[in-house]
């Protein structure tokens, strides 16, 4: 096992804590693929591998939104003008993501985790991004679903579409455009709440604009994906890395439209070095956490997602082609609820043995410190659990490798705190929260992962028990 620690740039960003007591509903048994077999042994052969994915979270607007268009209410919850009742309405949301893989035939997946109606969706199109929520005339390729190009959603249904011919050729930096006509009115929606990059919504009651190359309908903007769960990509000789994790993870204090969250620039890293093709997907909640203790009375339990244990299943081990995972988690138990390090350290080991009996092996990254930041985050006490966490990270065996961000962004001078050139805001400018790491501290952070250990778990795996 290796501990590599890293060098660091400078960059920040600033996010806003959303408070609410709004109870969400659980989200149903997802209808998930068979978890994939990870051998080394396979013969070579095209597959279906995860090339973007998210974490649905909740339903709108229940969770910790960053740079929201809209007005926010009492409770801290931001809601998007386009969006009236909470709900859309006969209009068309343009989503807008990166691949981190090329290709020709693609495959996307839409969730109605936790909406509690149906929802319909009168047409789909994928189509290459120009700027804004404008797109490439010649790239708009129609989405269909068993044939049909109308789909509807159950409550708590995920749906993968029919095989579409799309070409992909960026190599990890084009930007697709996911557009979904809501027919009717969509009821409660699944959403991921921070998603560090512009998407775009049509006016209420405007119908149909997935044809639209202009954008110009699109006169509403969000921080947000809706519905959206993941593109996957029909390839060869490639895999799938999970990053999972919180706030950290999902990308605070990284650059709006920026793509520099730390699994972004650790999928940079591995695409430069060459060698077996591994794309990273993100599945970090904001506020998420190892054990369901949540958060004390006044906070908002349900903006953190569904705690570690309960998405395993959905946001990893059925996740397409996935060959490894780093955990990045366990700071919003010991500062946002007060857990011991002893419950988390137990979630761990957990997750761990799920995943290993799937064949999945884990990279555990040192909790990052937030001496300073507010609330239970910044004390002495929740510095003292992370330190026994991350002494449980680095010496236990439990995990297969050891990522050592804590070691990549602690201040030398008090390692309870981020240095400060980590400490800024990259989203919004100014100071940061010292708890979320900037641009510069996403840099350290992706360094800190050994490329060599990573690609040898990926491509040679563990044998499910």
């Amino acid at each position: 096992m290796r501990h590599v620690t890293t060098r660091a740039l400078a960059g920040g960003l600033l996010v806003v804590p959303v408070l609410c007591t709004t109870a969400i509903p659980a989200p149903a048994v997802e209808q998930a693929a068979p978890a994939p077999t990870h051998t080394s042994t396979q013969t070579p052969r095209d597959t279906w591998v995860a090339a973007w994915a998210t974490a649905p979270q909740g339903v709108y607007p229940v969770g910790w939104a960053v740079g929201q268009p809209g007005s926010t209410d009492a409770k801290g919850l931001t809601r998007i003008p386009e969006l009236p009742n909470d709900e859309a309405r006969d209009q068309t949301l343009r989503m807008i993501v990166r691949p981190t893989l090329d290709g020709d035939v693609w495959r996307l997946r839409l969730s109605n985790a936790f909406g509690t109606t149906p929802v319909t969706f009168g047409a789909v199109s994928l189509a290459e991004q120009d700027s804004g929520s404008s797109i490439k005339p010649d790239t708009r390729t129609r989405v269909t679903f068993g044939g049909d190009r109308q789909v509807t959603l159950a409550p708590g249904e995920v749906r993968a579409s029919d095989p579409i011919s799309f070409r992909v050729r960026g190599g990890g930096d084009d930007h697709v455009a996911v557009s979904l006509s809501v027919e009717g009115r969509s009821g409660p929606m699944t959403w991921h709440a921070a998603s560090f990059a512009t998407s775009y919504v049509a006016a209420r009651d405007s119908g149909d604009h997935t044809r639209e190359t202009s954008g110009a309908s699109f006169t509403g903007s969000t921080t947000s994906w809706f519905y959206v769960a993941g593109l996957d990509v029909r390839s060869r000789d490639v895999g799938t890395v999970v990053a999972l994790g919180d706030s950290i993870t999902d990308g605070w204090f990284s650059t709006l439209n920026g793509d520099d969250r730390w699994p972004d620039q650790l999928e940079r890293r591995l695409r430069a070095r060459g060698g077996p093709t591994l794309s990273v997907v993100n599945q970090g909640i904001g506020g998420n956490m190892v054990t369901g203790i949540g958060r004390p009375a006044g906070g908002c339990t349900p903006c953190d997602g569904p705690p570690l244990g309960d998405r395993l299943q959905r946001d990893v081990i059925s996740q397409p082609g996935v060959r490894a995972v780093i955990l990045l988690e366990g700071i919003n138990d010991l500062g946002g609820g007060d857990a011991s390090a002893e419950s988390v350290i137990a979630g761990m080991k957990r997750a761990v043995n799920r995943l290993h009996a799937h064949g999945i092996p884990m990279i555990g990254a040192t909790i990052t410190p937030s001496g300073g930041a507010d609330d239970g985050y910044g004390t002495a006490a929740t510095d003292a659990k992370r330190r026994q966490v991350n002494h449980f990270i680095r010496t236990s065996g439990t995990f297969d490798d050891v990522a050592d961000f804590a070691a990549a962004v602690e201040d030398p001078r008090d390692p309870s705190r981020l240095k400060p050139e980590y400490a800024t805001n990259s989203t919004t400018g100014g100071p940061g929260d010292k708890l979320h790491p900037g641009r510069a501290g996403f840099t350290a952070m992706a360094n800190a992962v050994d490329l060599d250990e990573l690609t040898h778990l990926a491509t040679k795996g563990r044998p499910a028990k």
